[in-house]
């Protein structure tokens, strides 16, 4: 399966930022691409009018696109369950070539690990010849080990409790070795084989692939005494039976360090330097493994891939937009200063919106938009254009725009008034939430500014909280270290703009558009645009 792209605007997004993402994401995936459109904030007003007038889904919060181990070519997790018997996962491990197993319970969830350091390490410890009882080994352990035949008994006889006896004595002094409930290795010695079960012996394996006798058949029926046999010779089966043991008795189940699939590489390579295991599980949410991930990983790590849309500047874009693979830039702001690693497809026309530029690219590849998406692109247009009554409106806007609203069916005067009085009513919002909403910071010069753009109807509510914004705004400016923070009240009807200003360098507004600038408000006439008739007079006056 091809990588998934994000299809992103910019942070506090907009109605254009939003409905190009969506539409966008849409045309890569007819064009054969895995693609999914993306927001970096709550939607406004606005755009979630539009969403809903054109039923068309939010598209997902993306917090951040540093690169997380989900991330990784992390290697397969083999799992394995507790009662696997160590030769079965020794097998496991030479098969698939790896050196770590997954103990997992019945709902797959990590219960430990077990490596190859575990079986031979842990192997070479367990000498005693009682380890068959003491790990409790199921009897299915045995017999798949030693390749055994069940002669007679069942898992419910199998209650050994002793000591795994190889029977190479005559019968008369086997006394002192053979206790009730042990394991007894035996050759084609029936005498042995008896004596063994007057002994009380829980288990009797015959080896060498030998017939048992029908009289100790018998007698071992009576004492609920197991019998099996196997093609190995008595010295490969003393040798193999502790191979049968269960992982669960080898395994590491305490201080396991595991890694979370939504773990930040940062992250887990500080953990790894202070550790020195070969490889670490990967689990998801619900403790459930989904591989292994080394060292070895971290240097051929994927980053997530992005294309962004309606802006290019790294302070308005994602969070780890530097540990990212920007594959395109879709825009009509000025260029900013995203860097790439390789040359990618860069557009950057001055029009209007970013939903002109959809549009069209919708229209060169002879790709008609769905009625959904023909809607949401159309009333982008109208809002980044304000019904193309701002001055960054061209007549391609407008032409777009008409064909978009036919092939919606909507009519653009009538759909414009509902959206501007959907998006624009401040009631009930508070100050910091009416500033953030769309919001983005500039670097002009030795400058740092950050602009805030509203456009209302509602006049009313915004005269009633200027005193509350402008507090908001001053301490806005001083946790960000700003030179200058301004919002902009745009009312639609007028056509016109107020601009509440606070911070050091107010001397800015003055420059920038040939007044004297007192106070902490100025009302521009005829100024509705941030990108074409705010930001560039402020960038020549920060030049100076």
């Amino acid at each position: 399966m091809q990588d998934l792209i994000y299809v992103t605007g910019h942070k506090n997004p907009d109605s254009d930022s939003v409905c190009s993402a969506i539409a966008y994401a849409e045309l890569k995936r007819k064009l054969g691409f895995n693609a999914s459109a993306a927001v970096l904030g709550e939607l406004n007003r606005e755009t979630e009018f539009i969403l809903d007038y054109f039923k068309v889904s939010k598209p997902e919060l993306l917090n951040t696109v540093k690169t997380q181990v989900c991330d990784l070519n992390i290697d397969k997790a083999i799992i394995i369950s507790p009662d696997v018997s160590i030769k079965t996962a020794w097998m496991l491990m030479k098969k698939n070539n790896v050196k770590t197993l997954a103990v997992v319970d019945d709902n797959e969830r990590l219960t430990g690990i077990v490596t190859l350091s575990d079986i031979t390490k842990k192997y070479m410890d367990i000498l005693e010849n009682s380890i068959i009882s003491t790990s409790q080994t199921p009897l299915r352990n045995i017999i798949e080990t030693l390749n055994a035949k069940l002669i007679t008994g069942s898992n419910e006889d199998f209650k050994t409790t002793g000591k795994v006896v190889v029977a190479a004595m005559a019968p008369e002094q086997m006394k002192p070795f053979v206790d009730a409930g042990d394991i007894v290795i035996s050759g084609n010695r029936s005498d042995n084989q008896l004596t063994a079960i007057e002994y009380g012996a829980n288990c009797i394996i015959v080896t060498g692939g030998c017939e048992v006798d029908n009289e100790v058949i018998e007698s071992a029926k009576k004492k609920r005494c197991i019998i099996m046999t196997t093609p190995n010779d008595t010295f490969a089966t003393a040798r193999l039976i502790n191979q049968s043991i269960p992982v669960k008795h080898i395994m590491t189940t305490n201080n396991i360090i595991s890694f979370d699939v939504d773990d930040f590489i940062d992250e887990i390579k500080d953990k790894m330097l202070q550790t020195r295991y070969r490889s670490y599980p990967v689990v998801d949410e619900n403790n459930k493994i989904i591989g292994f991930v080394s060292r070895y990983h971290l240097i051929s790590q994927n980053r997530k891939k992005v294309i962004l849309m309606d802006h290019n500047e790294k302070s308005q874009s994602v969070n780890g937009i530097d540990e990212a693979e920007v594959l395109e830039i879709i825009d009509h702001h000025r260029v900013g200063d995203i860097q790439t690693g390789k040359p990618i497809y860069f557009r950057n026309e001055p029009v209007g919106s970013t939903a002109t530029i959809v549009a069209n690219i919708y229209f060169e590849n002879g790709i008609r938009p769905t009625k959904s998406i023909a809607g949401i692109l159309c009333a982008a247009i109208i809002s980044d254009t304000l019904n193309f009554k701002s001055p960054t409106c061209t007549f391609v806007d407008k032409l777009t725009a008409e064909r978009l609203s036919e092939m919606s069916s909507i009519n653009i005067d009538e759909f414009s008034l509902k959206m501007f009085k959907a998006g624009t009513s401040l009631q009930g919002k508070m100050p910091e939430e009416i500033f953030n909403q769309d919001f983005k910071e500039y670097n002009l010069g030795k400058y740092r500014i950050g602009i805030s753009q509203v456009n209302t109807m509602d006049t009313e509510n915004i005269s009633e909280i200027k005193e509350s914004l402008i507090k908001y705004m001053n301490q806005i400016c001083k946790d960000k270290n700003y030179n200058l923070v301004i919002m902009i009240l745009t009312d639609i009807i007028k056509e016109g703009s107020e601009l509440l200003f606070v911070g050091e360098n107010k001397e800015l507004i003055s420059k920038a558009f040939n007044i004297q600038a007192s106070g902490n408000s100025v009302y521009l006439p005829d100024i509705v645009s941030r990108k074409k008739q705010v930001v560039p007079p402020l960038s020549t006056a920060a030049a100076e």
